[in-house]
């Protein structure tokens, strides 16, 4: 396994080298093929480094073109002036509405005022747009939930390898994705009192959101970090979990342990969590190495995204189900949160093959 992830991470890495060689204002996808008569529409995402928002980018941009929008839809390879400059463009190209996966949540001010002073509304799509009055509204999932999710799957993984107590670590996610706190206070929620009663330890002390953040949640960062705490702190102890938030950090992850010797004779590896129910991680799941991860249906995604922007667009108020949830730190978003899913191997199947979202052969 470990040959197979660090070949996929030098892919990702290749592909992210060769995508930052175009220029920051590329258009990655051109106008839409639906005719435009229902507005034009800027979709800006954050990377194709990640197998995720090439879903989230491909289904927003079928299902906007579908309901007649022009798309203009941009990935900026988690470069953060790069997407500055992709959302001004969108701007000065006079887009009707303007749908944003923000690489860093709090860059993103001044364009979106100007966005603002031209009556350009703005919804921030699953990472919440911080530090600005422009944003309208936030289509995501119920993150506190995923972290909870996640944190009972390590539990509930752990239990089946017997009685206690469990030496777990636990990784975070990317400090400027207003999500990653999210999702680690949820997964807190269960873990702290485990870890207060003693029936979880943490060997290496690294228990604040800080000590376990991955920035831009990068697979190689979490493959060192994982790769330092075990040759500092299990010389003489065994490693039981892993908290991780996410696929990706998950792969990188699993090949620091496997590295370690981990998943040969009488060492398995450690119980894993992630999220987004990636290719690569589902088929780790089948081959009984990552544990489980969260599926979060980015077709659904899309189309409550959409149902915003046509409701916008009429001048109509758009669905929402959450008012209270998501403050900015400027103002309480409008939100509509979506239920994310847990996904170990016995649900493979009736999650991800049988709704369609895979066919068999793409995870064998």
């Amino acid at each position: 396994m470990e040959n197979k992830v660090r070949k996929l991470l030098s892919i990702i890495a290749a592909g992210g080298l060769a995508l930052s060689l175009a220029a920051c204002g590329s258009d990655d996808s051109g106008s839409g093929d639906g005719g435009g008569d229902s507005g034009t529409v800027g979709v800006a995402m954050p990377t194709k480094s990640s197998e995720r928002w090439i879903s989230d980018g491909n289904n927003i941009k079928s299902q906007l073109e579908e309901a007649g929008y022009e798309v203009d839809l941009q990935y900026a390879e988690d470069d953060i002036p790069t997407q500055v400059s992709q959302v001004e463009n969108m701007v000065t190209k006079g887009v009707d509405v303007l749908v944003i996966a923000a690489i860093d949540g709090t860059a993103l001010g001044e364009i979106l005022d100007t966005a603002a002073s031209q009556d350009i509304p703005v919804i921030s799509y699953d990472r919440l747009i911080r530090d600005s009055d422009a944003v309208d509204y936030y289509s995501t999932f119920d993150n506190f939930q995923v972290g909870v999710i996640q944190a009972e799957s390590l539990v509930e993984g752990l239990a089946a390898r017997g009685e206690g107590p469990y030496n777990v670590e636990l990784f975070a996610g990317s400090p400027d994705d207003n999500n990653a706190t999210f999702f680690w206070d949820g997964a807190m929620s269960v873990l702290e009192p485990m870890i207060e009663s003693g029936e979880l330890v943490v060997p290496s002390g690294q228990t604040e959101f800080d000590q376990a953040a991955i920035l831009r949640w990068d697979p190689a960062t979490a493959q060192k970090r994982m790769e330092d705490i075990l040759t500092g702190t299990y010389a003489s102890e065994t490693v039981d979990g892993v908290l991780s938030p996410y696929d990706g950090l998950s792969l990188g992850i699993l090949a620091a342990t496997e590295g370690s010797g981990y998943g040969s004779g009488d060492k398995p590896l450690p119980v894993v969590t992630g999220q987004d129910a990636e290719v690569q991680s589902v088929v780790s799941i089948l081959a009984d190495e990552q544990y489980s991860t969260v599926f979060k249906d980015t077709r659904e995604l899309a189309a409550v995204t959409v149902d915003m922007i046509t409701a916008v667009l009429a001048g109509e108020e758009p669905e929402v189900n959450d008012t209270e949830t998501y403050d900015n730190g400027v103002k309480v978003v409008p939100s509509y949160l979506l239920d994310p899913v847990p996904v170990t191997k016995d649900d493979v199947q009736s999650v991800l093959i049988d709704s369609e979202y895979y066919t068999e052969d793409e995870i064998q």
